[in-house]
């Protein structure tokens, strides 16, 4: 240390002042609270500390706890490199079950350090990184100040180099500083992003990684400034590639939501290759209504007052996939179902011209409430039918829907109103 104190180690000298005002603060209350037994002094702890086995000692102890963070936020600060190792480890021991202590310890200075420590080896990077994800752990505030201190700015630019434990601890820091998109804090989220994109487009990543950097994709995407940033990064085509992988297809479908709602994001999404064959295909996944859902609102958005999109869905195969899911899929993808089959209806009946044929009846379609196994073997007989005869018919059931009388069930599936906003 020199002599001449410089700004950085004046925060040091009174981040120990506040570690000596605490201690006597500490041993005032063991005072009052037991007279009869004299303490120790600090020296006499501090010396039996140091012949405890292991690091924590009396985990069950909070007199020692406190001992154990004073000595580690000491270290921290001034402690060699080995020693500030033993201080990361401790710190995020009493970090992972305590939010008080979370808290005491980031006014004691601790996430600077700590922040700075992600730049260097692999060793010290990764226990800096599991101590900050502890201490990130419900606190807005750790926070605001892990940014504020340049984590950012030391993410990876090469994710290849990382191990896979590791991956997933940078993507859990991600995550947790992500969060602070939907708050008043002023945060550059452009540069998570393509420290996300890298982790995404690895084959080295695992899906539980993936699924934790789509978490904090959907944070972001959920503030629309960010929709620029985002579209010009390549984020659409790598959330539709992983949009068809089953095990993280809902929370990829889930950003694109946010994103296919704004003027980029959308723009993207319609000159995208996989648009909109990916999507329908998706649609015809039964074993995630979830994922139906969110598809086909997402061509509901792409198809709303587009002709040419709709044009290109219809040559793609959308209709009978619609009736499918109109017959078959949840409540409310049938109903977002059902207003994309009236869209193409419309569109059909007005390049045809006035129809002489019978006029459509609209159906009431309140019904009285049926038992849960008459409706069980309703939907194994409507999925029967639905196998057997859409698939080789189609043609002749979608030229029925346009007035034959003899598809009256179908038409009525179809019927709403003409207004072409998005209730759904």
């Amino acid at each position: 240390m020199p002599n001449t104190p410089t700004t950085s180690t004046s925060d040091f000298y009174l981040t120990y002042i506040k570690l000596r005002f605490f201690t006597k603060v500490r041993r005032f209350l063991q005072l009052k609270a037991t007279s009869e037994k004299p303490l120790k002094p600090l020296i006499v702890i501090e010396e039996e500390e140091k012949g405890e086995k292991g690091v924590m000692g009396k985990e069950g102890s909070k007199d020692n706890g406190w001992i154990v963070m004073q000595k580690s936020v000491k270290k921290l600060h001034f402690g060699s490199c080995d020693e500030k190792e033993v201080a990361v480890k401790e710190i995020k021991k009493l970090a992972k079950d305590d939010l008080k202590r979370r808290k005491l310890m980031a006014e004691l200075g601790v996430i600077p350090p700590l922040v700075a420590m992600v730049g260097g080896s692999q060793v010290v990077q990764r226990l800096a990184v599991q101590a900050l994800v502890e201490l990130a752990n419900g606190s807005f505030t750790n926070k605001a100040l892990m940014v504020e201190a340049g984590i950012l700015s030391k993410l990876p630019q090469k994710t290849d180099n990382l191990d896979g434990n590791t991956r997933q601890e940078f993507a859990e820091l991600i995550l947790s500083i992500s969060s602070l998109a939907n708050t008043q804090f002023n945060m550059d989220s452009s540069r998570i992003i393509p420290f996300v994109v890298s982790i995404l487009d690895s084959s080295n990543s695992s899906v539980e990684t993936k699924c934790t950097c789509l978490g904090a994709l959907y944070n972001i995407s959920s503030v629309l400034e960010n929709s620029a940033s985002l579209a010009t990064n390549g984020i659409v085509t790598t959330l539709l590639r992983l949009s068809s992988l089953k095990e993280v297809s809902e929370k990829a479908l889930a950003t694109l939501v946010n994103l296919v709602v704004t003027l980029m994001g959308k723009k993207a999404m319609e000159d995208n290759p996989r648009v909109p064959e990916s999507l329908i295909e998706i649609m015809t996944w039964e074993e995630k209504p979830k994922c139906q859902e969110l598809s086909v609102y997402i061509l509901m958005i792409l198809a709303h007052q587009s002709s040419i999109q709709r044009e290109k869905m219809a040559r793609a195969g959308i209709v009978q996939v619609l009736l499918e899911v109109a017959l078959l899929g949840t409540s409310l993808a049938q109903k977002r179902a059902m207003k994309l089959l009236q869209w193409f209806k419309d569109e059909r009946q007005s390049k045809m011209g006035p129809h002489s044929g019978p006029q459509v009846v609209r159906m009431p379609i309140d019904s009285p409430p049926m038992s849960p196994r008459s409706v069980e073997e309703s939907k194994k007989l409507m999925k029967k039918i639905v196998k057997q005869s859409l698939y080789k018919n189609m043609e002749t059931i979608t030229s029925r829907a346009n007035g034959g009388s003899e598809t009256s069930r179908l038409k009525s599936l179809v019927v709403s109103s003409s207004s072409k906003s998005l209730p759904y």
